[in-house]
């Protein structure tokens, strides 16, 4: 669990109360059948009183594996996304406010929500990748391969068919 306590910040105006956690993709249950969180996920950030609610800022870092879409290349990469949120102890009107109570503020869902959110629906090694062969499978991006890939335009299939009768 994410639990942050706040007992000793208390309402200190503006004073930062550091944290930092390290959890698993199971753990924060942030697992997907499309990519995998190689390695820990790593949360660093502060809670400041700010006279009113206690907003909680920070960063998380992990290593994203999959398998590009196009290229069926295995691939690696490097995220740090940035989060922030406001807490308060007294329910307000305004939904994007967290509502805690006690001395534990808990950012594991914020964390989770975060992660999973930043996450690209279609994983792409980059963004010009030129994929694989339709014909021989060949990887595009190490260089053409020699076949005739062209697809004719059905519109124009009665014309073919019309010059295909010579």
């Amino acid at each position: 669990m994410m639990n942050i306590n706040i007992a000793e910040l208390g309402t200190d105006l503006g004073r930062q109360l550091p944290f930092a956690f390290t959890a698993t993709a199971a753990e924060l249950e942030a697992q997907s059948s499309d990519y995998e969180f190689a390695g820990p996920i790593e949360v660093t950030g502060n809670v400041v009183y700010t006279g009113v609610r206690w907003r909680v800022s920070g960063k998380i870092a992990a290593v994203k594996t999959y398998v590009c879409n196009r290229c069926l290349q295995a691939c690696r990469e490097e995220q740090l996304h940035e989060f922030a949120e406001d807490f308060t102890r007294e329910a307000t009107e305004d939904d994007s406010i967290n509502v805690f109570s006690g001395d534990l503020l808990d950012i594991e869902d914020l964390v989770r929500d975060t992660l999973l959110a930043a996450q690209s629906l279609s994983n792409i090694c980059k963004p010009d990748c030129k994929g694989l062969c339709p014909k021989c499978g060949h990887n595009l991006n190490e260089g053409d391969c020699g076949c005739d890939r062209f697809v004719p335009d059905p519109r124009m299939a009665a014309l073919q068919q019309l010059l295909n009768k010579d």
